[in-house]
């Protein structure tokens, strides 16, 4: 079956952002690129509640194959097709990006309300989806100009590190051909549970917990050194809040990415991290 990448879009901005954002990597890429616009049915729940059917048309093939032929103008060189389905929308995206290389999808759709900073669709796929998932901010639409992104960052829990997560980020920094960033975040000694944290933290046993902490990335990482000897990787320990920590080590990426729990679901580092960070969060298993 031929590898593509999927973007899920809607009637909103924000739709039309993810989508220009897949368009891009799909050329960086060298791949296809569907545009799937899912119609719910009338009163659907939890995953659907961002998109409006229109009972007089088709919404979603019509919806689907504009953003398709718009994307189609502004890159000559793209394979791109539009679908439009109904049915229950994690569902139908979750099933129709079996065969991808990501699913990429706004932070928002069409519905929601004003400060919702990530919608039910997108927190649903990125939870229940086997593949990665790419989740996109708005202001990532056609004509953005990042400021100076450099870098490819993986936050990775070096004592269990997501291995898809680990080689999606790799190999994402090598078809960019940046920088990867692999971010672990520690507990500072006076937090930890060794009888000393009611004492003054000395330098040296500060410096001792990163010393081991970067061991054990150093040793996480290994393989994927071996994998992937061309990506130049800058191996970083952070003692301190894991949210906070990460985005701010992210604030330079193109993409940040982030391993998705065992059997389904997001973490409340990923959780946090797809809400504050200021560009696309990948969610890989």
């Amino acid at each position: 079956m031929e590898r593509v990448i999927v973007a899920g879009v809607d009637r909103s901005l924000r739709g039309a952002a993810a989508a220009e954002w897949a368009a891009r990597e799909a050329l960086r890429r060298g791949l296809p690129l569907r545009v799937l616009h899912v119609s719910p049915p009338p009163g659907l729940g939890l995953g659907s509640v961002e998109l409006r059917p229109d009972p007089a048309e088709h919404v979603g093939e019509h919806v689907a194959e504009r953003v398709a032929a718009q994307l189609a103008a502004r890159h000559p060189g793209l394979r791109v097709e539009g679908l439009g389905l109904d049915g229950p929308v994690v569902p139908a995206l979750g099933s129709r990006s079996a065969d991808a290389e990501m699913l990429v999808l706004g932070l928002r759709g069409e519905g929601g309300f004003a400060g919702l900073a990530v919608g039910s669709t997108a927190l649903a796929a990125a939870a229940r989806t086997d593949r990665p998932v790419v989740l996109v901010p708005g202001g990532f639409g056609a004509g953005h100009r990042a400021r100076r992104p450099d870098e490819v960052t993986l936050a990775i829990d070096a004592r269990a590190p997501v291995g898809g997560a680990v080689d999606f980020a790799f190999d994402t920094a090598r078809l960019h051909g940046v920088r990867l960033h692999a971010v672990h975040v520690g507990t500072p000694p006076d937090r930890a549970a060794d009888g000393e944290a009611d004492r003054a933290v000395s330098a040296s046993r500060y410096a001792a917990r990163v010393h081991r902490e970067m061991e054990l990335l150093a040793d996480a990482l290994r393989p994927w050194h071996e994998k992937y000897p061309s990506v130049r990787v800058l191996e970083d320990v952070v003692l301190s809040a894991p949210v906070r920590a990460l985005v701010r080590c992210s604030g330079s990426a193109e993409l940040v990415v982030v391993g998705r729990r065992p059997g389904g679901g997001l973490g409340p580092v990923a959780h946090a991290l797809v809400r504050l960070t200021a560009g696309p969060v990948a969610v890989v298993t």
